[in-house]
């Protein structure tokens, strides 16, 4: 098994255990946060409905590190969030670890005024 397999079966196996034990209302929906090499996305999932009711990634955003655009891709989710009046979330973190891009999405969340 080379190193990127086994990392990748740490995240999963961590996501899986994150899963158990949170979940997401149309209240209080689940914001979930994949990282990519390039890329950061988030959506606000109802898992009762299962459907997402606000996304957005770093895809559109216009930072010049990936920490800056990680930090407007939570801004910009916590303001579409705000718009279809959602106050309060439980964070995902999507079995990555809480530091750097995931770190700086949930505190410009926090900022942008959704708590958790």
């Amino acid at each position: 098994m080379n190193k990127l397999t086994a990392k990748n079966q740490k995240i999963a196996r961590r996501h899986k255990r994150i899963r158990s034990t949170i979940s997401g209302t149309a209240e209080r929906p689940r914001m979930c946060v994949f990282k990519s090499n390039k890329y950061v996305y988030v959506q606000l999932v109802d898992d009762v409905a299962g459907k997402t009711l606000v996304s957005f990634s770093s895809l559109d955003a216009k930072g010049k590190t990936m920490s800056d655009r990680a930090k407007e891709t939570g801004i910009e989710v916590a303001k579409k969030a705000l718009a279809s009046k959602i106050t309060k979330v439980v964070f995902d973190r999507g079995g990555f670890l809480y530091a750097g891009q995931i770190k700086a999405v949930a505190d410009a969340a926090r900022e942008g005024g959704l708590t958790f």
